[in-house]
């Protein structure tokens, strides 16, 4: 029989702020953090603006030298599983730390550490390439160190799924609680990767918007939308087997209660057009959680102002939902800190926990007038204030992946 399993701690860095609390205030004020990118001149690129992490400084969330000998993006997961296990006011000294784990992924890793050390071949030769390249560069890495800074000895792994890796990893180790190979689990995504590289590869996939107005270039389900905005940042959750939570009194945000996940076998960027996929991965979630379409309250979307994505994620919320896919709230946490990538699912995923708490559904930033066929209650214009007892976050990825999580408020 499969364990329930709990959320009891929230982790977050975002391009509106560097804290859950900071992170969710600037939500609930629709605040838009998109703006001119400062980690690089893009004097000779189409696109000049993205979502940076603004104000991290890694040596106030962790130990100076180990944050040497990690990428940013490594930093990023750390700082936010540290945040998300105080939050949980987990002590591992008090647990037994082979049951005890981490699933953590990142889509790229560090593409600034491959852009830096090419050069160093180019200019110096390759016997100059810095020591810890590979171990700084691998996407694996924001786990590895997320375990060795908190003393976490259980399965430790990371899913790479472009853009729904958040996603997965937080099923995934939900998996590996419900079949009882871990009590606990650190999960989520993490990215930066707001460099030359990245920025030229999406902009040569004809992904990015090119829009210079911050408050228009993030604009999901908008009949003028372009192109997603590339962020960056980090999102962690502490799952936790449902009794193992209430023998140690962990208060407890939500219950994630099912988790669907998909393959389209159609393209390699785009989402299979009749949003097959992402149905399926939706009716699965749902199947698992013991809930009908018309229980599901809200759905935090994909969503990424892409016009494809936009399109054939609504025709799979019809598809999956039938006559109650007009009653559900859905939006795009997107329009305010662009797309995380790897890290996207698991801050959505924050967003819809906090918004189970609070009984708000942020309204979808920038978004004017939606697109003919983009005809669903995408909370444009203002936000919506309601008891929230079940609701849905979906991830989709270059590939075909498609994820989703239920969520359900906690009653006992």
């Amino acid at each position: 029989m499969k364990r329930r399993v709990v959320i009891t701690g929230l982790g977050a860095i975002t391009p509106i702020g560097n804290t859950v609390e900071e992170f969710w205030n600037g939500i609930k004020n629709g605040t838009v953090g998109i703006g001119p990118i400062t980690k690089f001149d893009t004097t000779e690129y189409k696109v000049k603006i993205a979502a940076e992490v603004k104000d991290f400084v890694a040596k106030e969330r962790m130990d100076f030298k180990a944050s040497k000998r990690m990428e940013t993006f490594s930093q990023y997961a750390v700082a936010a599983a540290k945040e998300a296990c105080a939050d949980a006011g987990f002590e591992i000294e008090k647990e037994d730390p082979y049951r005890c784990g981490v699933i953590i992924g990142s889509g790229i890793g560090s593409l600034q550490q491959i852009e830096k050390q090419y050069t160093t071949i180019q200019e110096k030769g390759p016997g100059r390439v810095a020591p810890l390249m590979v171990p700084m560069m691998i996407s694996n890495m924001a786990a590895g160190n997320v375990s060795i800074q908190l003393g976490l000895k259980g399965k430790c792994t990371n899913v790479v799924t472009a853009c729904a890796t958040g996603t997965n990893c937080i099923g995934d180790a939900l998996r590996a609680i419900q079949y009882g190979d871990a009590d606990v689990m650190f999960a989520g995504g993490t990215e930066s990767c707001i460099c030359s590289t990245g920025i030229a590869g999406f902009t040569a996939l004809t992904a990015l918007t090119t829009s210079e107005d911050p408050l228009r270039a993030s604009i999901p389900f908008d009949k003028d939308r372009s192109g997603f905005v590339l962020g960056e940042g980090a999102g962690v959750v502490v799952l936790e087997e449902l009794e193992h939570a209430r023998a140690r009194g962990a208060k407890i945000y939500a219950e994630l209660a099912g988790y669907g996940a998909t393959g389209d076998a159609y393209h390699i960027t785009s989402p299979a057009e009749d949003g097959s996929g992402a149905a399926k991965a939706m009716e699965l979630a749902m199947e698992e959680g013991s809930v009908t379409p018309e229980e599901v309250q809200y759905i935090n979307a994909h969503g990424t102002s892409t016009h494809h994505n936009d399109l054939f994620e609504t025709y799979a919320i019809k598809k999956a939902f039938g006559d109650a896919a007009k009653d559900v709230v859905v939006n795009s946490t997107k329009s305010m800190i662009g797309h995380l990538l790897g890290a996207a699912g698991a801050v959505e995923c924050i967003v819809t926990v906090k918004s189970i708490q609070d009984g708000f559904i942020h309204q979808t930033v920038g978004t004017r007038e939606c697109d003919e066929e983009c005809d669903l209650n995408y909370a444009v214009g203002a936000p919506v204030e309601k008891e929230i007892k079940c609701a849905l976050t979906n991830s989709l990825g270059f590939g075909g992946h498609n994820a989703t999580l239920l969520l359900k408020k906690y009653e006992g």
